[in-house]
């Protein structure tokens, strides 16, 4: 059974996630969102409200599950008896970023990085700009699930 971990703050979940979740369906039997805490962050949405977000965009969805952790991602994957990390890219810069981490979370632990680009109509979204233009009073409603606007 392929089963892959889908890490990351998700503070909050964008078009951009959800792209690139679904893509990687196929691809496993299992997909854990794995939501990183971090005590150290200050974040915009509470630890609660981000995993509603995510639980409620793919309550039909039997192959994903949504929990929390903190502290290595490779540990926790370990803990999980998970031997893939799915992660999107966006741009070259995600690239540099993503690799590092992928070639050290390979020596570290033995786990494979599966990369997918995001489509060319969410490469543009990141949740540091959803915050900002929510923040803001903006509409980020062609930005995130409908789950996330239902806090607003």
């Amino acid at each position: 059974m392929k089963k892959a971990i889908f890490p990351g703050s998700f503070d909050p979940i964008t078009l951009g996630h959800v792209d690139i979740i679904n893509r990687a369906l196929p691809l496993f039997d299992e997909i854990i969102i794995a939501i990183g805490v971090n005590t150290e962050k200050a974040y915009m949405f509470s630890l609660e409200e981000r995993v509603r977000f995510i639980e409620e965009n793919y309550k039909n969805e039997p192959k994903i599950t949504v929990t929390t952790y903190s502290g290595l991602t490779t540990e926790f994957c370990k803990s999980q008896n998970v031997e893939f990390i799915s992660r999107g890219l966006r741009n070259p810069a995600d690239f540099e970023f993503e690799k590092a981490i992928a070639q050290t979370n390979r020596k570290l632990a033995n786990i494979e990085t599966v990369f997918l680009l995001t489509s060319a109509t969410t490469s543009f979204i990141s949740s540091s700009i959803v915050r900002d233009v929510y923040h803001h009073g903006g509409d980020i409603s062609e930005l995130v699930p409908k789950s996330v606007l239902s806090k607003k």
